[in-house]
C-alpha cells in the first residue's frame, strides 16, 4: 500500500511539474491587444491576410512574442507576395491533449476530404473533392492512412495529393518535426499548382507553417501561410482569398482532430 502511495505521489509531483512548465497565451502574444486576443479564443480564431507590396503584418513578430523567428522565416523565405497569418486556441485543461494527438491527427490526411468553404459564386462547397497521402514525390500511387500510434516520432515526412475544387490535384510534401515547445508541421507544393493547365503557383512556392504547443488554456495553434503568385494572375483571382480560404480549412481540420481525440 505504501509503495503505490509513493508512485501515486511521485506521478503527481511530476505531472505538476510539466503542467507548471506550460506557457500561457500571455506570455506567448504579451502584446497582442485585447480584440485580437478575443479572435484567437473564438471559434473561427483570428486570421489576417496582408501583401508584400503593402507590407506584411505578423503578430508573430512583434515585440515580445514568444513564436520563434524560424517559424516565420520558414515562410518569409520563400520569397511570398501574399501571406496570411492565423492564430486559433482549443480550450482545454492542462494535460487534456498532448502532442501525440496532434500527431494523430495530422495523419488523418482523408479528414481533408469534402471540408467546406463559402464560395462566393456557388455558397459552401467542398475545397479539396480528395484527399489521400501517397507514397513519395514520385510515386503518386495513393496509400492509406496509419493506425494510430502509440509513440511520438522526432520527424517525419508524408506526400499528399488533395483534389482542389480550383487547382485539380496539387501534391504536397507535409514535414512533421518536434519543435521546442510544440510540433511543427510544413505543408509545401512540389509540383507546380495549375489553372486550366496554365501554373498559378510553381513548385514550392506556397507553404502553410503551422505550430502547435500545448498552453495552460488548451493547445495554440499559430499558422502562417505564404504564396508567391504571377502578376497576371494575382490581378485576376483574389489571391488573398484564395489563401485564407485553404489555411482555414487545413486549420481547421487539424482542431477538429484534436478535439475528438480528447
Amino acid at each position: 500500500m505504501l509503495k503505490k502511495l509513493l508512485v501515486i505521489l511521485v506521478f503527481s509531483l511530476c505531472a505538476a511539474n510539466v503542467f507548471s512548465q506550460l506557457r500561457s497565451f500571455n506570455d506567448i502574444f504579451p502584446n497582442i491587444g485585447a480584440d485580437n486576443r478575443a479572435s484567437a479564443f473564438s471559434r473561427a480564431g483570428y486570421s489576417r491576410a496582408s501583401q508584400r507590396q503593402s507590407g506584411f503584418v505578423i503578430l508573430g513578430r512583434n515585440q515580445g512574442s514568444g513564436i520563434s523567428p524560424e517559424l516565420i522565416n520558414n515562410v518569409l523565405n520563400k520569397g511570398p507576395g501574399y501571406l496570411v497569418e492565423s492564430i486559433i486556441v482549443i480550450p482545454g485543461s492542462p494535460g487534456s491533449v498532448t502532442l501525440l494527438d496532434v500527431y494523430n491527427a495530422l495523419c488523418n490526411i482523408r479528414g481533408l476530404k469534402g471540408r467546406l468553404y463559402n464560395s462566393h459564386n456557388r455558397g459552401e462547397v467542398p475545397l479539396f473533392e480528395d484527399a489521400t497521402r501517397i507514397t513519395s514525390e514520385r510515386n503518386t500511387t495513393a496509400i492509406p492512412d496509419p493506425r494510430p500510434s502509440t509513440t511520438l516520432p522526432q520527424r517525419e515526412t508524408i506526400f499528399i495529393r488533395l483534389k482542389d475544387v480550383n487547382f485539380g490535384n496539387t501534391y504536397y510534401r507535409g514535414e512533421m518535426s518536434l519543435f521546442q515547445n510544440g510540433l511543427r508541421y510544413t505543408m509545401s507544393n512540389f509540383r507546380s499548382m495549375s489553372y486550366l493547365m496554365v501554373p498559378v503557383i510553381r513548385e514550392d512556392k506556397f507553404t502553410a507553417q503551422l505550430y502547435f504547443e500545448p498552453i495552460s488554456e488548451g493547445i495554440l495553434i499559430y499558422s502562417i501561410a505564404g504564396a508567391d503568385i504571377s502578376d497576371f494572375f494575382a490581378s485576376r483571382i483574389h489571391v488573398d482569398s484564395a489563401i485564407s480560404k485553404r489555411l482555414s480549412v487545413i486549420t481547421s481540420w487539424a482542431a477538429d482532430g484534436i478535439t475528438r481525440r480528447r
